[in-house]
């Protein structure tokens, strides 16, 4: 059994920033730090643009998964194709930044996120900002929010299924 998906809805005090209503798919959090992917951030660019030799590569899109090394590309997908390189999260989401993988997986014909960057924290960074209301965490069995959810939407998806209305979160996290 794989454990949940967890989710950082991006505080509604995050007016102006890169996280503005941002969602983020945590993909690590241990003592060295954490890492996820934006899921709220598509790109103008196609991925017939940025991989012109990528066959399949229309069934993608591009998307900035975060500010760190935007030049490391992530893939998000559905259908596992049991190759070295993919990571399953979840039933109906796997990650790999494996570039060979990419192919088979856009070759495959299945819908595809292509990340460029990624999102990532020093230890205890995250658990700081947590503490101080910047992220609320959302964990779900399946990954619903990303391919069933349309982009503009999904910020406020992740609160509803907190029960959350953004209005009544103060700012500065809960104190004891």
């Amino acid at each position: 059994m794989t454990a949940p998906l967890t989710f950082l809805v991006a505080s509604p005090h995050l007016r102006g920033s890169f996280f503005e209503r941002a969602v983020i798919l945590l993909l690590e959090h241990d003592e060295t730090g954490a890492l996820g992917l934006l899921v709220t951030a598509p790109l103008a660019q196609s991925v017939a643009e940025l991989l012109p030799d990528l066959t399949g590569g229309e069934t993608g899109s591009v998307w900035a998964g975060g500010p760190v090394e935007p030049g490391v590309g992530w893939c998000l997908y559905r259908t596992p194709l049991n190759l070295e390189g993919e990571m399953r999260l979840a039933p109906g989401l796997l990650v790999t930044s494996s570039l060979d993988v990419l192919h088979a997986v856009a070759a495959s014909g299945q819908e595809f996120m292509l990340m460029l960057g990624y999102t990532g924290w020093a230890p205890t960074q995250l658990a700081d900002e947590a503490r101080e209301g910047t992220w609320l965490w959302v964990e779900q069995d399946t990954p619903e929010l990303i391919w069933d959810v349309p982009v503009p939407g999904r910020w406020q998806a992740a609160l509803d299924r907190l029960g959350v209305n953004p209005g009544t979160i103060m700012p500065g996290g809960a104190q004891a």
